[in-house]
């Protein structure tokens, strides 16, 4: 359901950046309205503004602010299926933070997952023909890739921790206020041209009204995408959802394909097939959490643990 929602999300946002507004403001409009849904969940979780600052503070910039910031820029100047085929190497990324930052061990197959995925980005920008996709179009993607890692990794905060845990609720909608705070600055949506709001945006020649655009956008894209997202990654684990979100692309790609009329070259489309083949055998064999199982604390406590597994044998 998330990767579905999230799918839908560049198609009703281009149009809208095409009738006038910038990719910016349709991201303030995005985070803030969603924001503004989820207000009553905020007020009825205050007391994580207290217990998991950072953590609120960091699913808003990475996982809120800096994926749709970088996201909405970066298909103003490329194609939505190549954006989020680009955006979805976060999958590889993955296994270079549980490498290099947890410091565990990443097995042959993951190393081959980047390789692969590395190789499928090669032919999606088709780099023997001087790269004819935007550069910063695709540094954009890049950004917004990275900036997922921290939505996978922040999403899993406190999944283990039972009923310490953080309520996903009330981090995603304290994320969405802070992802509010920090898009205002650097959006200024009073700059905005308010005015697109109330007419309409051509999707492929069809005349859509844009204030049916931006409903979608907030409702559907954002808060119902965040929370089925977030909630999944909690039952899965970071590795298994980010697999499994990976589907958000190739909907985006046939949505986009079927709704705005673009076109992907035979390399393109192989490249990116590629690039989630890449991501799916990374993503697979990542190291599984550590078992949860109850350790012997006291003296004692282990002779009485063996004594009780031989009766039981």
């Amino acid at each position: 359901m998330s990767a579905v929602a999230f799918g839908g999300s560049g198609v009703a946002a281009k149009p809208m950046i095409e009738a006038g507004l910038d990719p910016l403001h349709v991201v303030w409009l995005r985070v803030a309205g969603a924001a503004l849904v989820m207000l009553p969940l905020a007020v009825r979780h205050r007391a994580l503004v207290k217990r998991r600052p950072a953590l609120l503070a960091g699913f808003g910039l990475l996982g809120v602010a800096g994926v749709q910031a970088f996201y909405f820029a970066s298909i103003s100047r490329i194609p939505v299926g190549v954006a989020l085929l680009v955006e979805y190497l976060a999958p590889a990324l993955v296994l270079g933070w549980v490498r290099f930052v947890q410091r565990r061990p990443v097995t042959r197959a993951a190393a081959l997952g980047v390789v692969l995925a590395v190789g499928g980005l090669a032919c999606v920008v088709e780099v023997w023909s001087g790269l004819s996709f935007d550069l910063v179009g695709l540094l954009l993607a890049l950004g917004a890739a990275c900036c997922q890692v921290g939505y996978f990794v922040l999403s899993d905060q406190g999944s283990d921790a039972g009923d310490e845990a953080p309520d996903p609720l009330g981090v995603i909608a304290y994320g969405l206020l802070v992802g509010t705070l920090v898009l205002t600055a650097v959006a200024r949506p009073w700059t905005m041209d308010w005015s697109v709001l109330g007419g309409s945006a051509d999707m492929n020649g069809t005349s859509v009204l844009a204030s049916l655009l931006l409903g979608w956008i907030v409702l559907i894209a954002t808060v119902v995408a965040y929370v089925t997202g977030v909630l999944s990654v909690r039952r899965l684990s970071p590795q298994v959802a980010g697999v499994v979100a990976c589907l958000e692309a190739v909907i985006a790609t046939v949505l986009a394909w079927v709704m705005l009329g673009e076109h992907l070259s035979a390399p393109q489309i192989v490249g990116g097939a590629v690039v989630l083949l890449g991501a799916f055998i990374a993503q697979s064999s990542a190291p599984a959490k550590p078992s949860q199982e109850p350790v012997a604390s006291g003296p004692g406590d282990a002779e009485r643990e063996l004594a009780a597994r031989g009766t039981a044998v």
